[in-house]
């Protein structure tokens, strides 16, 4: 679903491409990131910052342009789409390899696939409608489906639990060996030091314009360092110092000092996404439902965000799930469900559904500075409200690992840009950490999903908006903008929510 035109011209979260002409080749760049990844198989985890690594290493099907249409990656076209829906046949480039040297052929894009649907949560949210999967021959993979699915294309584009091609001989869960067809490959890793990528001679790029995460894909660089700096502070500094080419994830009051910066210069993404509390329905003190009413009832959005982000400069207040400036915004649910701050009326509230003073167990990091900020404003008002609070602070990479276990929290806090494709928000699968699965989410999410007609799924949507304020797997906190930072002299590193740096150079 494409986002309104007037969004488009101003305020696109991918920009155009770069137009240098004579773009340098060589040299080596570090990234600030903001810590270690918990994994490199990109199907085996949701967190961003696992995508921002591996989209250098490994590519999908599918990708987004700078308009956030889906547009062809491995695959050479679109989808032939048939059979009413339910038939999708797709023809794959030729002549790629991986970085081992062999050729990627059907064999290999249906072992990614296979594993995908059984390892991936993405995956696992498609493998329900698809009633089987082949290859006709070499070139090409029919997707059959049991229903028609509107987001299947958009699943096989996300770099979030990515449905990456991998050879069919490297299957192994966990991944044993990093072997992708991307235009970086992996060099070396040291846990907590740094992951180095250096340049696939055997890349073959799209031809054209680059044009977003789609197009053509230029390997100026040799190579690229993710480097682990998890405290926000020290990133901040070390932007302002030029000691990174790129640093991720800027708390947003150190804007004006980065503008003073004569080796960085900040990087706004206006506007990004939203912060969400995300609730355990499945186990614990929320997965009773008048439970997560009550937190709900107690919190206090505006002063979150005032905590998380400082002016209205970089935060707004909105519960709907996209801005007015996207097809897909409806404030169907908002209204008396969204910023109520009424601490005293939720303890009220809790005591009538039960509440015996189990702890709330909110999972939050430090390295998303603003998580933490708003995890601390949370937690007043839930004592105000009578909640006894446990606030389990760790690094994103135990975040991500303990999330997975229903029996460990009962709320996590996470952020996430707005998706070109709502069935990508995490919450909507069942198997994502939270586990929202009830009648009413199945009754209003699977007729949003297997409609094709772009009018009609708005509609939907808004539907799907609805019950998730009636039945509150998360919260939306509000809007944001996010701040990163980058060198004076690294070009071609257009905005975007999950920096890439194939097209980056290091002017001479």
């Amino acid at each position: 679903m494409r986002m309104k035109l007037a969004f488009l011209v101003t305020t696109a979260l991918i920009a155009g491409p770069c137009l240098s002409l004579a773009a340098d080749r060589g040299g080596v760049i570090d990234v600030a990131t903001i810590g270690e990844p918990p994994t490199l198989d990109p199907m085996a985890s949701t967190a961003d910052l696992v995508g921002i690594v591996t989209q250098h290493m490994f590519e999908t099907l599918y990708t987004f342009d700078k308009n956030w249409n889906v547009t062809p990656l491995l695959a050479e076209s679109l989808p032939e789409i048939t059979d009413d829906g339910k038939a999708y046949t797709i023809t794959l480039r030729t002549g790629i390899t991986f970085h081992d040297g062999s050729e990627m052929t059907s064999e290999d894009v249906l072992a990614s696939l296979g594993r995908w649907t059984k390892l991936a949560s993405r995956g696992k949210q498609a493998a329900g409608f698809i009633a089987s999967m082949e290859a006709p021959d070499a070139d090409t993979v029919l997707i059959k489906l049991t229903q028609p699915y509107a987001p299947l294309t958009s699943l096989l584009a996300f770099n979030n639990s990515a449905a990456i091609v991998i050879p069919s001989e490297k299957q192994a869960e966990p991944m044993a060996e990093f072997v992708g067809t991307g235009p970086y490959m992996l060099k070396e890793r040291k846990a907590d030091q740094y992951i180095q990528l250096a340049r696939f001679d055997g890349y073959m790029s799209r031809d054209g314009e680059s044009d977003g995460y789609g197009g053509a894909r230029h390997q100026y660089l040799d190579e690229i360092r993710f480097v682990p700096v998890p405290d926000p502070n020290t990133r901040v500094e070390a932007a302002v110092s030029g000691q990174y080419a790129y640093v991720d994830s800027i708390p947003v009051e150190s804007y004006d000092k980065l503008k003073s910066s004569s080796a960085s210069e900040p990087v706004l993404l206006e506007p990004f996404g939203y912060p969400v509390f995300v609730f355990n329905t499945k186990e614990g003190v929320s997965s009773k439902l008048e439970i997560r009413k009550a937190i709900t009832q107690a919190l206090n959005m505006e002063d979150m965000l005032a905590a998380a982000f400082g002016s209205t400069d970089f935060y707004g207040l909105d519960g709907a799930f996209y801005p007015e400036s996207y097809s897909w915004h409806s404030d169907a649910g908002v209204d008396g469900n969204y910023n109520l701050g009424d601490p005293e009326g939720a303890a009220e509230a809790a005591k009538a559904a039960g509440y015996d003073g189990a702890p709330v167990r909110i999972l939050t990091s430090r390295q998303y500075e603003f998580h933490y900020k708003m995890a601390q404003v949370a937690a007043e008002y839930l004592k105000l409200a009578g909640f006894t609070v446990d606030m389990q602070v760790v690094d994103w990479a135990t975040l991500t690992q303990r999330r997975a276990d229903p029996a460990l929290w009962d709320v996590y806090i996470t952020h996430s840009p707005f998706l070109p494709e709502p069935a990508l928000i995490g919450a909507l699968s069942t198997s994502s950490p939270g586990w929202w699965d009830t009648p009413a989410r199945k009754a209003a999410v699977d007729p949003f999903t297997s409609e094709a007609d772009p009018a009609k799924r708005v509609e939907l949507w808004a539907n799907v908006q609805k019950v998730i304020y009636d039945e509150l797997p998360l919260i939306k906190i509000g809007d944001f903008n996010a701040v990163a930072a980058k060198s004076t002299k690294l070009e071609g590193v257009d905005p975007a929510p999950w920096p890439y740096f194939w097209n980056a150079s290091i002017a001479k």
